[in-house]
């Protein structure tokens, strides 16, 4: 900030002034004082209009709603979205009016963090229709079959991982032909008859109370549903979460043996809603 030039000098023939010369300082430093908290001001008014803005951009390791590094965050790689075919647009430009990801939808998947041991049956791979209803109860699958095959799904693709504390992840991602049918699914399978709203590993979960509401850094484009099993929960408490997108909509399951960590959780949700947005 420029600071501001001395009043003109008094005509010649008035009186020598009464005070020191140095006498004006004192306001000059008030001045510049009430200047840097009116800018200190300003930037914390704007870090509040401007969070969701600057989310996209910022580090991995500065997750937005999550306080501190050393708050349970995971390690994970730097998120990049994966080339397109020469042609193809993005899911959610106006010319794509059936929201189609051309990009692999293997390639969409988030990668394992940092320290994680890979699953060995889900390598970010393709995976069968039965290996996805395997994370429901036997009770419920015959019903989510109906669904997938009512709704054409085309693809699943599915990665998993265990971190040092035990915590186990498990992310898969369906492909339908279009928004609508995913749509159609998720309204029967998840929010209208709730056929699949609860996976196997968390028979009784709701609504989890702790997932703000529009959540950080989440994208315009896509819809969370973010469930965690109350207490009390067996040998491993579990959370899931669906994360819809266009034509593609994904299944997030961590457990954990004690509990599992809702920090970590709720940072793989934001990261995978960000590679489908």
């Amino acid at each position: 900030m420029t600071e501001q030039t001395a009043s003109p000098a008094e005509d010649a023939s008035s009186p020598a002034p009464s005070a020191p010369a140095q006498a004006p300082r004192p306001p000059r430093r008030v001045l510049r004082a009430i200047a840097r908290w009116a800018v200190a001001g300003a930037v914390f008014a704007g870090v509040g209009t401007g969070a969701a803005f600057g989310v996209s951009g910022m580090e991995r390791t500065g997750l937005p709603g999550l306080s501190t590094h050393g708050d349970g965050r995971w390690d994970y790689p730097e998120l990049s979205l994966p080339a397109l075919p020469v042609g193809s647009p993005r899911p959610f430009n106006p010319e794509n009016a059936g929201e189609i990801h051309h990009a692999d939808l293997r390639a969409l998947l988030l990668r394992a963090p940092a320290g994680a041991t890979p699953d060995k049956t889900l390598t970010g791979g393709w995976v069968s229709t039965e290996r996805y209803l395997s994370e429901y109860a036997p009770g419920q699958r015959a019903a989510l079959s109906v669904l997938l095959d009512d709704f054409a799904v085309r693809h699943i693709a599915a990665r998993g991982w265990t971190m040092p504390d035990g915590t186990v992840s498990r992310v898969y991602l369906l492909r339908f032909p279009s928004s609508g049918l995913v749509a159609g699914f998720k309204h029967g399978a998840v929010l209208g008859s709730g056929v699949g709203r609860s996976v196997a590993a968390a028979p009784g979960a709701e609504l989890d109370e702790s997932w703000p509401d529009p959540p950080p850094g989440s994208e315009m484009f896509v819809s969370t549903d973010v469930y965690a099993e109350p207490e009390p929960y067996g040998p491993t408490q579990a959370r899931h979460a669906y994360v819809a997108a266009g034509d593609t909509i994904g299944l997030i399951v961590q457990e954990r043996k004690g509990g599992t960590p809702a920090v970590p959780f709720h940072q793989t949700v934001v990261l995978q809603s960000q590679l489908l947005g």
